[in-house]
């Protein structure tokens, strides 16, 4: 997390980003992406997750106001950008993948203004488009087809795009580091919004990003329902949690009906290693979450 009583940084936001220095070419232009912002002083924070930071350094454009943090091993996107944030001093932190770049100067400029208009923003979820313009379904963090040049309230962000208000992050204490990737995003939202925090998409154009799958890491599938158990152990209460993971065993199945066994021994293994603290989210919150589409049970 940014660190509490730290000397103030010059910077009003530090992007992190995260690398396994396999991307050389996409990192530059990342970097450069960040340090070309308009309107807003930046730093970058690029941890070097599980490769040497010399290769990291050496991939740098311009190492003016960059720092290199090492992870020894790869801990994973969750516990990779918490590494990140911990480097920070800023009231504010972006994280940006290391494929994608800011799509204009004023993006980060954008969101500023609107944290400093709006004191209980707590996340800006930015619009994500691929190299032809297109924003995928999965990108928009609101249920429908439809949508993804339309700012307001949501119930989600992606973690490679976004901006988080630094008092939010310490306050809910970041990613949970033990979901390695999938669903991290969804369960700090959670805990955001039961803490009174809003959630905002901007939809003016933000961030450009290769139009990949997220089934191309091994095990994704699996995973994803693991993580899904975990979710809902930490965050539902109880009726809505059985239902939550129910739910999405069922969509999960009717998607990918030559892996159900794989599944259901998914959940088995998830519910017996499953991870705290448990704190399940106020009535309150589902009703939130519902009344902005996404109840949690889907």
């Amino acid at each position: 997390m940014p660190r509490r009583g730290a000397r103030a940084s010059p910077a009003d936001i530090a992007v992190v980003i995260l690398t396994m220095g396999d991307r050389p070419a996409e990192l530059a232009a990342a970097v450069t992406s960040a340090q070309r912002q308009r309107g807003v002083s930046t730093g970058v924070v690029v941890v070097a997750n599980g490769v040497d930071p010399d290769v990291v350094q050496a991939q740098l454009p311009n190492e003016r106001g960059v720092r290199v943090v090492a992870s020894p091993s790869n801990v994973g996107i969750p516990a990779g950008r918490n590494l990140g944030a911990r480097n920070t001093t800023t009231p504010l932190v972006a994280f940006l993948d290391d494929d994608a770049t800011y799509v204009h100067d004023g993006a980060l400029g954008r969101a500023h203004r609107m944290f400093a208009e709006r004191p209980q923003l707590g996340v800006i979820a930015l619009r994500i488009v691929d190299p032809s313009g297109a924003t995928l379904q999965r990108w928009i963090p609101r249920p429908g087809r439809r949508g993804a040049g339309r700012s307001g309230p949501v119930t989600s962000f992606l973690g490679g795009a976004c901006v988080i208000r630094s008092a939010a992050l310490i306050e809910t204490g970041g990613f949970e580091d033990q979901f390695g990737y999938a669903m991290e995003e969804t369960d700090l939202a959670w805990r955001l919004l039961d803490r009174g925090w809003l959630l905002h998409y901007d939809g003016a154009d933000g961030v450009e990003h290769p139009a990949t799958a997220p089934t191309r890491h091994a095990g994704a599938i699996a995973q994803t329902m693991r993580n899904r158990v975990w979710l809902a152990h930490r965050s539902l209460p109880l009726p809505l949690g059985a239902a939550y993971i129910l739910n999405w065993l069922v969509i999960t199945a009717l998607r990918r009906p030559g892996e159900s066994p794989q599944l259901v021994g998914a959940i088995r293994s998830a519910w017996k290693q499953r991870i705290g603290p448990r704190q399940p989210m106020s009535w309150r919150t589902v009703w939130t979450l519902s009344r902005l589409g996404r109840p949690p049970i889907v």
